[in-house]
């Protein structure tokens, strides 16, 4: 097995903390929320034995990377521009992304954006999806209604931030746990179930037991991370959503035709609350779309093994 190496890299005007195993064909594992590169830590060293470079950043405003101040640093525009920074950075004209959550979000945006650096895309989770009539948070404001929504709550500076970093290793642990699938159906409660003035943690049960996909050293890489970045710069992700629809008129309105996979879990709140087949029409080059059984969103440590053989069948494939 490959071992896994760090290095400081500068990408578009900042100091990058990429993870990377491997050489040949070069492949970009994209994090979510609340993640950091860590969250490839089963991918990196099976797609190197499997000859490529795998190559894993911390994000703007994660972990060790640089954390721009104000929120506007945050949009996909600049998600997207230090992506195609960490293939110049690394010297590559093009590459596979990868990427789950957020990631999965940007993916998507960089592959429509620049289908000549992004030949291959690998998205988990999160479906594409086509430009809304109307900015997004106005919308999710429609529909929330007088129900308790995530992106809603992440909306206003610092009221998210005091919950989440009061206790950042129960915050962690009590967020990966509701949207696993050990939880069952607590995802879907979360996302659209809660009244307006719920506080988030306080309805996430504590688990039942250990989680075997996330170990005490997994928890306490996470929350040692957090604990020294805080959650601002990964929460100022949400809060350019409706500046990203006014700043990229065109996003969500071109066919993606390069190959795509798609890789979800079958409990996850993001795939439950819609057809993800439906992404056909604006994905024409989607190869394969998976939903695996007892999954929940965290797909890529809760079946690792599955995600793998799918991922390494893909790469294979292009």
């Amino acid at each position: 097995m490959s071992e896994i190496g760090h290095r400081t890299l500068r990408v578009n005007g900042l100091d990058m903390h990429v993870a990377e195993a491997g050489t040949g064909p070069l492949v970009v594992l994209l994090h979510g929320f609340p993640e950091l590169w860590y969250s490839w830590r089963h991918q990196l060293p099976v797609l190197a034995g499997a000859g490529f470079h795998a190559v894993a950043p911390d994000l703007r405003g994660h972990g060790q990377t640089s954390a721009p101040t104000g929120v506007a640093g945050y949009g996909m525009a600049e998600h997207v521009a230090d992506v195609v920074g960490l293939l110049d950075a690394l010297g590559a004209e093009t590459a596979v992304l990868v990427g789950h959550d957020w990631g999965a979000r940007t993916v998507w945006a960089a592959g429509e954006l620049h289908p000549q650096r992004f030949p291959g895309l690998a998205v988990l989770s999160v479906p594409h999806s086509a430009r809304s009539a109307r900015p997004p948070v106005e919308q999710l404001r429609e529909w929330a209604g007088d129900r308790f929504n995530w992106m809603l709550y992440f909306q206003e500076p610092g009221v998210a931030e005091a919950e989440l970093a009061d206790d950042v290793t129960r915050t962690l642990r009590l967020m990966m746990y509701g949207l696993s699938g050990d939880a069952g159906e607590l995802g879907i409660r979360l996302v659209a179930g809660l009244p307006r003035d719920a506080l988030l943690l306080n309805e996430i049960p504590e688990p039942p037991g250990p989680l075997s996909w996330l170990t005490a050293a997994d928890l306490s890489y996470y929350s040692a991370q957090y604990r020294q970045t805080g959650f601002t710069g990964a929460l100022n992700r949400y809060r350019n959503a409706d500046r990203d629809w006014h700043r990229l008129p065109t996003l969500g309105t071109t066919a993606l035709r390069q190959p795509a996979l798609f890789v979800a879990g079958a409990l996850d709140s993001a795939v439950r609350f819609g057809d993800p087949t439906t992404m056909r029409e604006r994905v024409p080059g989607l190869t394969e779309l998976i939903l695996l059984p007892g999954c929940g969103h965290w797909v890529q440590q809760e079946r690792p093994h599955e995600v793998n053989d799918a991922l390494l069948a893909f790469l294979r494939s292009i």
